[in-house]
């Protein structure tokens, strides 16, 4: 397979540049994860499903992927939570770590590489932040240490805002302790009743941005490929990491910074600490996996996106019509009537499958355009519904070019459409086949009374029956509600 150019937006750069990996094949990623206190909601889905799409296509792609996502399980609400419920800390986190695994397994996501965890990487923070207080970017202070801000002159450039402006427009955490209300802490000193860990300035625990800087580092180098995480994290979290890697190691920390767009319910973003979140544990057991992938990638990942209850039942009416469509295309792949080559006038119909298939790629090759390959989907399901319409006797090659895309595509990448190859579809196929053989042989006997009663009940159970000359064909039609899955 010949590569295409991939073009990613760059956070930094605020313009898509070309995609060349560092280190050869191999993409090095970097996704920030969650603080586990709670339960995981749909705003954490959808960076994961983004990430899987992408990790998805660059293998196809040819490339090698490492996939490292962080824990933060030491942190001020995990504390709390834990202080409040009578529980460690870590007992705490582990519990929603659990839960944050097997949602994400749930909704079909490939798991990283490696999950790093701020308690099981204190040595590594601890070295790096004694090298920031080596260099002159640190100072310790009544047993925390924070970061100079003022140390590091492209402080603001991935948010793109002035030193100054940010001075102005930001709330800074109060600690009589810092030189500067801009500078933040790599280690906090030790409060009664929190975890903490010996360090050269003290007992203590990490601050928040130092731990990405040292997992990362440690996982992927320096200099790695992709950094990604919801927009929301671009101040001051992001901007505090680059400062803090870079000023460590002299090196650019990421040459591609990646950020979704937030999911909003009611206007607000999706977050635990509002209280304003819709739990996946109960999406799924509401919605098909699919469905819900469906709904997160028919929006360009960097837009924000709506949620509102019935949402999903309203984008299950086209997620339904698209996997009809797939369906009715396997079913008709299983007959015995068709024919083994493409005539002529099916050329065409196979080109433009190859063009769809040609268009997909390229979507997804501008920075992850995930909403129109699903567009380039539905017209693919368009093209094969009228070809088999009207085809007297449909090619089998014409109908394996399509199935392959959607399941390459569809199934595979994308994660949109239901697995009908087993199970109970296994099953229909064979039965409706079998129905139809009765009723063929009720028809050369002329007992039409009998065979028109089969049709009508076929069709009431939502399979339309079509009588050729080569024989008798099916399809299915409107075979389930617009509220059942």
């Amino acid at each position: 397979m010949e590569r295409v150019t991939i073009r990613v937006y760059n956070t930094m750069t605020r313009q898509k540049e070309e995609f060349v990996p560092r280190d050869g094949n191999r993409v090095g990623i970097y996704v920030c994860g969650v603080t586990p206190y709670s339960h995981t909601h749909l705003g954490h889905a959808r960076p994961n499903i983004i990430w899987d799409v992408v990790k998805k296509f660059l293998r196809r792609q040819g490339y090698e992927t490492y996939h490292v996502q962080n824990f933060t399980d030491i942190d001020d609400k995990i504390i709390a939570r834990a202080n409040e419920q009578g529980i460690p800390a870590l007992e705490l986190a582990q519990k929603y770590i659990d839960e944050y695994l097997a949602d994400m397994d749930a909704l079909g996501v490939e798991r990283a590489d490696v999950y790093p965890r701020v308690s099981q990487h204190i040595p590594e923070i601890i070295a790096m932040v004694q090298e920031l207080i080596d260099n002159g970017h640190a100072y310790a202070a009544n047993g925390s240490v924070f970061f100079d801000v003022s140390s590091f002159p492209e402080y603001g450039k991935l948010s793109n805002q002035r030193r100054d402006e940010l001075l102005e427009g930001t709330r800074f955490e109060v600690d009589p302790a810092k030189r500067d209300p801009a500078d933040f802490a790599l280690w906090k000193a030790a409060k009664p009743g929190e975890p903490a860990w010996d360090s050269p300035w003290g007992p203590g625990r990490p601050g928040w941005h130092i731990e990405c800087s040292a997992m990362s580092h440690k996982y992927l180098g320096c200099e790695f490929d992709f950094h990604g995480g919801g927009s929301d994290l671009i101040f001051p979290h992001h901007e505090n990491e680059i400062a803090q890697s870079e000023a460590a190691t002299g090196r650019c920390l990421a040459r591609f910074w990646v950020h979704n767009g937030m999911l909003n319910l009611q206007n607000e973003k999706m977050s635990k600490s509002l209280g304003n979140f819709i739990t996946v544990g109960d999406l799924v057991k509401r919605y098909p996996k699919e469905l819900i992938r469906y709904y997160i990638l028919s929006t360009h990942y960097r837009s924000e996106l709506e949620y509102y209850e019935g949402k999903l039942d309203e984008m299950a009416r086209g997620w339904k019509r698209l996997n009809q469509a797939v369906f009715n295309l396997e079913t008709l792949r299983r007959s015995s009537e068709l024919a083994a080559e493409a005539a002529p006038e099916d050329e065409a119909v196979l080109e433009r499958i190859r063009e769809i298939g040609q268009g997909i790629v390229l979507a997804l090759a501008d920075d992850f355009n995930t909403a129109q390959a699903i567009g380039l989907l539905f017209d693919l399901a368009r093209e094969i519904n009228a070809y088999s319409s009207r085809a007297s006797q449909p090619a089998r090659p014409v109908l394996d070019a399509a199935h392959d895309l959607f399941q390459e595509y569809g199934r595979e990448i994308l994660g949109i459409l239901r697995d009908t190859s087993a199970g109970e579809s296994d099953l229909t196929a064979p039965l409706v086949d079998l129905i139809l053989a009765v009723r063929s042989e009720l028809r050369a006997s002329r007992l039409f009374a009998l065979a028109d009663r089969i049709r009508e009940g076929l069709e009431q159970l939502g399979i339309v029956v079509e009588d050729t000359p080569r024989g008798p064909r099916w399809k299915i039609e409107g075979a389930s509600s617009d509220t059942e899955f």
